[in-house]
């Protein structure tokens, strides 16, 4: 069958199939008409950022209890925001020279196992990463990687907050590490930057006591790829939106929204903060809510048969092809949507795993599937950015290198 061609063939470059989900490195997800409508009509008009920022907040905080919500240009950029607010708080000086941190206490303890290459988003606020605990998890002694004692021990003065990467396999529990954090009175940072859905996650992670939490509008949203979510307590938030927003104004005509910080409470008007560089547009604000909204009224049921509807197309598509065996994974935990795991025996087909992905992401257009299991052999398909089409498409691709 041919592909549908689209926008980017007719500049030139390369259209991918996108079976591997929502992949920042292959453009996220598709974002929701909605979204696009609301887009282009805010790109027909002017407001004041941070009036829109307070609407915005005000869906964030009823969609996840917590006190105020704030949006950056994706996770990692509400990240460097809630790091940036955990050092400076209220402090404009402090604001002034992140991330020169010299003389501030800019230390976050983490669990070891939980560091990654994300948390160079604290690090670029001028935090200081001090991992506690060890990789038993994966080693298979069957100890505790961390435990709750060793992160109450590595909090010093220096430490302005605990960060945490949601996982479901992710230890300690958050609940056992709020307790410790807040019992030496710093905040607790939770990066859930792909834990949705469940919807009920929007809230879970501040019913636990989280201080800041931090989503992808982009992914199973589906709003525009450059907008992150940062829910919170709201004395974090007031610092991210002081350290965020375009300030570069006198401060006699300066009235900022009074839902996001009192003026009188401030020794004058900040600088262009550390978060400048993450500035989010009208165009993304407005296309972020119209996608939570209908992310909000979402029948995920319906959705979940949909993704295993497609997979269908994929599992019969790929039966009977020598040297392959598929098996369907379930969605919810690892994985937001069910996948179908390919396992390819290189003695029995004609490509290895790795070189079938490889031919795959050389074709035009170019497809991609999973790649974390490639060194296992295997490779995964995902629903969630594929059409019926798409799909039907991608099995006789790998049927045309194997069959």
């Amino acid at each position: 069958m041919e592909y549908e061609s689209t926008i980017y063939d007719e500049l030139g470059v390369p259209n991918v199939v996108n079976a591997a989900g929502t992949k920042t490195r292959i453009g996220g997800s598709r974002i929701r008409p909605e979204a696009v409508e609301a887009m282009s009509r805010a790109a027909e008009a002017f407001v004041r950022l941070s009036d829109l920022q307070v609407r915005a907040g005000e869906l964030i905080s009823e969609v996840t209890g917590a006190e105020a919500g704030y949006v950056g240009s994706g996770a990692a950029a509400c990240m460097t925001l809630a790091a940036a607010a955990a050092i400076a708080g209220d402090d404009l000086g402090t604001m002034a020279r992140l991330p020169e941190t010299e003389g501030v206490p800019n230390e976050i303890v983490m669990p070891r196992t939980h560091r990654n290459g994300y948390d160079h988003a604290f690090r670029a606020a001028g935090a200081r990463i001090v991992d506690v605990g060890n990789n038993d998890n994966y080693l298979g002694t069957g100890s505790n990687s961390t435990e709750p004692w060793e992160i109450a021990d590595a909090i010093t003065e220096q430490t302005v907050a605990v960060g945490y990467m949601q996982k479901v396999y992710s230890t300690p529990p958050l609940d056992e590490v709020v307790e410790v954090a807040h019992d030496h009175g710093v905040p607790v940072i939770v990066d859930a930057a792909a834990e949705v859905p469940p919807r009920e996650n929007l809230s879970a992670f501040v019913e636990a006591g989280a201080d800041m939490v931090v989503f992808s509008g982009g992914k199973a949203i589906r709003g525009p790829q450059t907008t992150g979510i940062l829910a919170g307590k709201r004395e974090y938030v007031r610092s991210a939106a002081l350290q965020h927003l375009d300030m570069h104004v006198a401060e006699s005509v300066w009235e900022p929204p009074t839902e996001l910080f009192d003026k009188e409470s401030l020794d004058g008007v900040p600088r262009q903060g550390i978060g400048r560089p993450l500035k989010v547009g009208k165009e993304e604000l407005v296309g972020l809510i119209a996608a939570l909204e209908a992310f909000l009224d979402e029948d995920q049921d319906a959705l979940t048969a949909e993704w295993n509807a497609r997979l269908d197309i994929v599992s019969a598509g790929l039966e009977g092809l020598r040297g392959v065996t598929t098996r369907r994974e379930p969605g919810g935990k690892l994985m937001v949507a069910p996948e179908v795991y390919v396992e390819v025996d290189p003695e029995a087909a004609a490509l290895d795993a790795v070189e079938l992905v490889g031919a795959l992401r050389e074709e035009n257009p170019r497809i991609f599937v999973g790649s974390d299991d490639l060194l296992d052999g295997g490779f995964t398909i995902n629903p969630m950015c594929l059409s019926d089409d798409g799909a039907e498409y991608v099995v006789e691709r790998i049927r045309g290198h194997l069959g």
